[in-house]
Parts: C-alpha cells; sequence; structure tokens
C-alpha cells in the first residue's frame, strides 16, 4: 500500500507541478518522499527559488504560513490543519500590541515560530540559527523578544544585551532536563552533545555544541565523532542517521516528540495533492508586513 501511495504522490507531483516541502522533524516515511528537507525558513526559501505552481509543506501552520508570504503566486498546502505550533499559539498579535505599550520605543525580535500576524507586528524576524546576529544587529540596548524564553535566554548570554523576553516555549524542548543529558553522556561518555537553543539554559550548559537543526545537519556532514547525542525533536534522527551512516546518533531524550510535527502522513499528502487540499493563506495586508520582518532578517 505504502508502494501505491508514493506511486499516486508521484504522478500528481508531474500533474499539479508540485514540490513537497518536508520538515526536520516530520517522520521518516514523509522525509523520505519529500523533495527537500531541512529548517522552517529554509524550507520556505526554497520554495520560494524551484518553479512549481503548488508546495506541500509537511510541518506545522506557521510553516506554511511563511512560505505563503514569501511565494504568494504558489498555492500552499498544509496536508493536516490540525498541525499547529503550541509555542506559536502562546502569543497573539493583540497580545503582543498590549505588551509593546508597556515598552514604548523598543525593538521586538519575533522567532520565526509565530503566526504571520504576530510577524506583522513585529521588527524583525530571526531563526534559531541566526537569533544573535539578528539581535547583535539592532544598536539598542534593551530588546523584547518573542515567544521563546529559553532562545532568549541563550541570545541575551551570547550578545550582553538586555532581553526582555515573552514567557514562551517549545513543550518539546523544555522537557529535556539536565538529567536527561547526564544520563546520556554516562551511557555514551565519548560522545558530543549537540542541543537545540529552545533547550533550557542549564542544558546548554552541558553541551558541546548548540545548534539549530540545520546547522545539526551540517554538523553531522563534517564531524568526526563516531558518536552524537542530540537534543532536539527526535524526528531528526532519520536524517541524520540516513545521510551519515558512519556516526552513531541518540537522542537525549526518546520521547522528545512534537506530536504536531508527527500528524503528517504519506495519505495526507496524497490526500492534500489529489484535493488541493488544505490550502493556507495570508490576507495581504498581513502578508506584507509579516513579509517586511521576514525580509529585515534576510538582509541581516
Amino acid at each position: 500500500m505504502k508502494e501505491e501511495i508514493l506511486a499516486r504522490i508521484q504522478a500528481l507531483k508531474k500533474e499539479r507541478k508540485a514540490v513537497i516541502l518536508a520538515h526536520n522533524y516530520q517522520i521518516g516515511e514523509v522525509q523520505d518522499a519529500a523533495d527537500f528537507t531541512g529548517d522552517s525558513l529554509g524550507l520556505s526559501q526554497e520554495a520560494a527559488r524551484v518553479g512549481a505552481d503548488t508546495i506541500v509543506f509537511c510541518g506545522v501552520h506557521f510553516m506554511a504560513e511563511t512560505a505563503a508570504i514569501l511565494s504568494p503566486e504558489k498555492a500552499v498546502l498544509l496536508p493536516d490543519l490540525k498541525a499547529g505550533c503550541p509555542m506559536a499559539a502562546m502569543i497573539s498579535a493583540e497580545e503582543l500590541r498590549e505588551w509593546k505599550k508597556g515598552y514604548p520605543g523598543r525593538k521586538v525580535v519575533c522567532y520565526v515560530n509565530t503566526t504571520a500576524e504576530v510577524k506583522a507586528e513585529s521588527d524583525v524576524c530571526c531563526t534559531s540559527s541566526n537569533a544573535v546576529r539578528v539581535v547583535n544587529s539592532i544598536p539598542d540596548v534593551e530588546i523584547l523578544f518573542v515567544p521563546d524564553k529559553n532562545l532568549a535566554a541563550y541570545v541575551a548570554r551570547q550578545t550582553g544585551k538586555k532581553i526582555i523576553a515573552w514567557d514562551g516555549y517549545c513543550y518539546v524542548h523544555n522537557r529535556i532536563y539536565a538529567r536527561d543529558v547526564l544520563e546520556k553522556k554516562r551511557l555514551y561518555p565519548e560522545a558530543e552533545v549537540w542541543v537545540h537553543p529552545e533547550c533550557r539554559p542549564e542544558v546548554i550548559d552541558l553541551a558541546d555544541r548548540v545548534l539549530s537543526t540545520g546547522f545539526m545537519a551540517r554538523a553531522a556532514r563534517e564531524t568526526e565523532r563516531r558518536q552524537v547525542i542530540v537534543g532536539t525533536e527526535a524526528g531528526i534522527l532519520h536524517r541524520l542517521r540516513k545521510e551519515n551512516p558512519k556516526t552513531e546518533f541518540f537522542p537525549v531524550k526518546e520521547m522528545a516528540l512534537c506530536s504536531n510535527m508527527k500528524k503528517i502522513t504519506l495519505r495526507k499528502v496524497w490526500r492534500a495533492l489529489e484535493e488541493m487540499q488544505y490550502r493556507v493563506e495570508v490576507p495581504p495586508v498581513i502578508s506584507r508586513r509579516a513579509r517586511g520582518a521576514i525580509e529585515r532578517m534576510i538582509a541581516i
């Protein structure tokens, strides 16, 4: 049955002039069926470059929104509309507007893991890989950061700036504890530890390297280590192991799984292409303002 679904997906891709994008946290068979696998912004930029009419974004809702903002002329499909991001849902545009009133004149840096409406209320976006660079580009000493307090804490330590953070977090990374890292280091004492900057500060303190998912994929190709302990959503292990069979990769926590990321299946990808569902669109007035925040980041 899997082979039949894959064959149907391939046929529909040609018919719809479609490209399939899969985030690093997707289930293995969805990653394998994708044309491109990567982090959220990188995939959206790839979608803008390729000559496709349809983009099937296998990720969560804000990622499809970002693709729609950068490629407004293309049909962006999310195979499961219930695939949301709990962290992105922790702040609304209205909440951000009210919060900003208490800090007049402060610049707002928003993590790309936010809704289009929140991006539209922000001065500049950032990703986990460029957050430090984005914050350093702002001359102000005091900056507002939404929504991830853990990423904000990491950026504050790297830049020396006063980061006033929204009280949001990724529930997957926030549930990775120092004891999880210490236990894995006990089991694999020769392994290097890589963690995502969405992790708690005390987890980051135990890491050898702090890397976004995109940089983890790059580092995995370059490392000479035989064993690596990975502190992020465990879905990325499929890609790391597939692309780098000579290195052993172990999750810091086996149950570091995002249930929303796992909602997309091959069958749902097939249905999305067959029915051209579910299209994600951003109102033009929101899209223009959100795109400005994204483009300011890309310029940096």
